[in-house]
């Protein structure tokens, strides 16, 4: 099985869901580190259609950054447009497979598509 990985090596959760992937027999992974390689608009809101999560909830409002957005009163699609612009908005880790795509926090989420 073939997971892909949107990955960012600074984070701990991200790290954990990695190790996870890694120690699990017969997975290939695919690392994105999408800081560096983001993921195009087409391909983000792909996943998180996949995922079953509005972008409003792929977030990382913990970002200093995204309080610079009223994010109560913008569309999907506007922030959609600000992950773009800037990735680190991007909450990560999202992991994606044959069998889905979650957002794994906690880590433990992966499972759900392995």
């Amino acid at each position: 099985m073939k997971a892909t990985i949107y990955h960012n090596p600074k984070c701990g959760t991200s790290r954990n869901t990695l190790a996870i992937l890694r120690e699990t027999p017969g997975v290939e992974i695919e690392i994105v580190e999408y800081l560096k390689h983001p993921p195009s608009r087409e391909t983000l809101a792909a996943l998180y259609a996949r995922a079953g999560l509005t972008p409003h909830e792929g977030l990382r409002r913990k970002e200093p950054l995204a309080s610079d957005f009223d994010l109560d009163h913008v569309s999907d699609e506007a922030v959609l447009d600000a992950m773009i612009a800037d990735p680190i908005l991007i909450e990560r880790p999202l992991v994606e497979t044959e069998k889905g795509v979650r957002l794994c926090r906690p880590k433990e989420r992966v499972s759900e598509i392995l």
